[in-house]
């Protein structure tokens, strides 16, 4: 009895251990065998009493997983503004769990909960697990943004509150945020800031109470919209009296003592390559043949450290910010604007202090030889993308004389940048090409046009000489082991890219790879065999789910993505922190040398920046993306009734999205395709109709009409258009319990969610920020 117990306890704690994962009969016996739980006659007999006590469930062919009934975890909860949520637990390979609208315990949207599973999922049949919230831990809203709705003197007096808050947020909406009198008067319609103070609970399931802590402007007035969104996530905009008192005391030109100790190159013709309306230049790119016809590339980066100093109040406020947010018609700067847009930008004609990294690199793209020192470099053209395309096309009517000057110079790089993709691309760098929209306002802040950009030459060659500078700096210092800031992109979860090669077999794509052992290349070829197919759009939007996210991190965990060993970002330090503290490290190595002291220095804090860059990263992303959706369904409202041309771009259990040429984004809701009923076939992505045999899929051809543009909501509705279908009235028939949202989504949009990795410059300052940054 004893021997039976320890095997059933043993094969139990095989699942424990992998609550998420289904095994198979071979790898639990091979596991017993190494635990030494007896043969395979008493492992069957295991498993099957295992089943019948549902301690664990079955396909019914072999495959087994934990049943996961009456197990607590603890997760976030995300809500749905029809009362149900989900909770998202730690695991990110873990199904979300589905939780009624009477079983939330009155949780708020983020909070961190404990949570009952009620019903176990079933990875067989696509049901996810219920359960039932038993515990708030910890309240993750600490404050909203919203409309203020002042109450009547009557209700003032009876209960003590000025008004309440309406959030625009769908997912805040339905409750009410009540106000008292705390030095801010707020009028009708001022949007402000809230400090959350009483949460809902049995009494009050439907409001909170709370006080005001900043009055943004009037709802109409130009640019509060957009200031709104920056306060609800909380990013800094004002400046502390101490960070502006140090950067007003810096000189605004390079003095002779700070030249000492640097090596002289302002003779040699290095050019700032951005787009037209950049004001910020943190780098710089020089090329020329060597003798033995090999390349110097030398790219020289703005010296940021030198004046941003460690532990200085300038320091404090960057690190707080961590990057810079490039907004529709404004930015909020990591740094005040008199180092930003002067002494540390890199601008014509003036000398400035820079962290050169100069490559010798052979015609066929290898590089050979580096040297990282400080210098004191001179722009010698502030040029952009848009004329440097132009020069290199041989367009020089109307160019100025440096692009004529400089023309022999720009061709070499647009040679190299050749040789350094195709080396990028023979290692299996991943490569995705999406246009860039940057969406034109007028002076009040109104969207008057979406401007769509292809990147050229220039951009991409720009782009290979960053991506080849981070490299060298990242693999020298991980050679000299010593602590150092890196930019990862992990290898994805087996699990993941098994279920990304079964979607890809249905469309005919063999990939003869090991998932648990994925390399680049693998996923490279996928991207290559289906470039101008119809297939295209939707096996790339699978890979990029199937993809972890990059972040920092003090290990070096190579990059995925770029297919790159080492990597790390050293290129953009005025509007990102992780680069200002590569340059910060580099300069105390070679000042203060490498001994224990400055390692365990360095050692002691760089998971803190690693954390902090990675999560202030994510705040501006989300930032300029619900700036974006605001003002594209700004854009579109008054073309309501309109029709257009329209790409699936996503298919859910609920709808599917839609993406305009001009990249706009809506949903067609399941209620509005009223000409079948139509099911959803989550390993496909397709919905298709169970009378007609209609099917929808991502990358798809559609025409569309706009039937809905709520600007409050930023969420545009479509409806498929058919010159000759019969007009049905619009239904809402919501969101059924069952029908979730994928996980690669991004607030109300489909692809953009996912999980991408683009970009080593940062942002892209000629438009919109790409979805992802390298």
């Amino acid at each position: 009895m004893a021997q039976n117990e320890r095997i059933l306890a043993g094969v139990l704690e095989i699942f424990r251990h992998n609550p998420q994962k289904q095994f198979r009969v071979d790898q639990i016996e091979k596991m017993a065998r190494r635990d030494r739980l007896g043969n395979f006659t008493e492992l069957i007999k295991a498993l099957s009493y295992l089943e019948h006590e549902k301690k664990i469930i079955t396909d019914g062919k072999g495959q087994y997983q934990l049943a996961q009934e009456n197990t607590i975890v603890e997760g976030e909860f995300r809500a749905n503004d029809k009362g149900f949520g989900f909770v998202r637990l730690d695991d990110e390979d873990a199904d979300d769990i589905f939780i009624q609208k009477d079983f939330t315990d009155y949780a708020v949207d983020g909070d961190r909960v404990e949570v009952k599973i009620t019903a176990g999922g079933n990875p067989w049949n696509g049901k996810g697990p219920e359960g039932q919230v038993t515990k708030i831990i910890e309240h993750g809203l600490e404050s909203l943004v919203g409309e203020f709705h002042p109450l009547t003197d009557e209700q003032v007096k009876t209960s003590h509150f000025i008004g309440y808050v309406l959030s625009s947020n769908k997912k805040l909406h339905n409750y009410r945020v009540y106000v008292s009198e705390n030095g801010l008067i707020p009028q009708m319609g001022d949007m402000v800031k809230v400090s959350i103070k009483n949460y809902p609970d049995k009494d009050n399931p439907d409001s909170m109470t709370g006080a005001i802590i900043n009055i943004i402007g009037n709802k109409n007035d130009p640019g509060v919209d957009i200031m709104s969104i920056v306060a609800a996530h909380d990013l800094r905009v004002e400046w502390p009296e101490d960070a502006m008192k140090q950067a007003n005391e810096i000189p605004d030109h390079v003095t002779d003592e700070e030249r000492k100790g640097r090596v002289d190159i302002t003779d040699q013709p290095a050019v700032t390559i951005d787009g037209d309306d950049s004001k910020d230049f943190d780098d710089a790119v020089v090329l020329w043949k060597l003798p033995n016809g090999n390349y110097h590339l030398g790219v020289h980066i703005a010296d940021v450290s030198h004046y941003v100093t460690e532990n200085s109040p300038l320091n404090r406020e960057a690190f707080a910010r961590g990057n810079s947010t490039y907004l529709v018609d404004r930015v909020i700067p990591m740094l005040p604007f008199r180092l930003s847009n002067g002494i540390c930008s890199l601008n014509e004609g003036v000398d400035r202090l820079a962290l050169s990294c100069d490559m010798e690199i052979t015609p066929e793209g290898k590089r050979v030889g580096y040297k990282i020192y400080p210098s004191v470099m001179r722009s010698h053209g502030r040029m952009t993308y848009n004329k440097v395309n132009k020069t290199l096309a041989g367009e020089m009517d109307g160019l100025e004389d440096k692009y004529v000057k400089l023309r022999p110079m720009l061709q070499e790089m647009a040679e190299l940048h050749k040789v350094l993709y195709k080396q990028r691309h023979a290692r299996g760098a991943i490569d995705f090409e999406e246009p860039e929209a940057k969406i034109i306002v007028d002076d009040q802040g109104k969207p008057i046009d979406i401007a769509l950009h292809q990147r050229g030459t220039a951009e991409k060659m720009i782009e290979s000489f960053m991506l080849m500078a981070n490299e060298t700096v990242a693999e020298d210092y991980y050679r000299k082991h010593v602590p150092f800031l890196y930019r990862v992109h992990e290898t994805p979860d087996g699990e993941r890219i098994k279920s990304f090669f079964e979607f890809c077999s249905a469309f005919g794509l063999n990939i003869k790879a090991d998932p648990n052992n994925v390399k680049p290349i693998d996923l490279q070829k996928v991207v290559t065999k289906t470039e101008g197919t119809p297939e295209e759009a939707v096996v790339q939007t699978m890979m990029l789910r199937s993809l972890k996210q990059a972040h920092y991190a003090e290990q070096d965990l190579g990059h995925f993505g770029l297919a790159a060993q080492y990597y790390t970002h050293f290129t953009s330090p005025i509007r990102r922190y992780s680069d200002l503290m590569v340059h910060r490290m580099i300069h105390a190595y070679a000042d203060q040398g490498m001994g224990e002291d400055v390692q365990k220095h360095f050692a002691s804090y760089l998971p803190d920046v690693a954390d902090q860059t990675s999560t202030q990263e994510r705040v501006s992303i989300d930032t300029e993306r619900e700036v974006d959706d605001l003002k594209m369904t700004e854009y579109m409202k008054d073309k309501v009734g309109q029709h257009f041309d329209a790409v699936v771009s996503s298919v859910t259990s609920f709808g599917m999205f839609i993406q305009l040429p001009n990249t706009v984004e809506g949903i067609i809701h399941i209620s509005n395709l009223t000409d079948d009923f139509y099911s959803f076939d989550e390993k496909s992505l397709t919905l298709t109709g169970r009378g007609t045999h209609k099917q929808y899929k991502i990358g798809m051809p559609i025409k569309v009409t706009l039937i809905n543009a709520n600007v409050e909501q930023h969420q545009l509705d479509f409806e498929v258009y058919d010159p000759n279908a019969p007009k049905h009235k619009h239904n809402d028939r919501g969101i059924s319990n069952k029908q979730r949202g994928n996980r690669g989504f991004n607030n109300n949009h489909g692809h953009r969610g996912g999980r991408n990795f683009h970009n080593s410059r940062g942002h892209n300052r000629n438009g919109r920020s790409r979805s992802g940054r390298r």
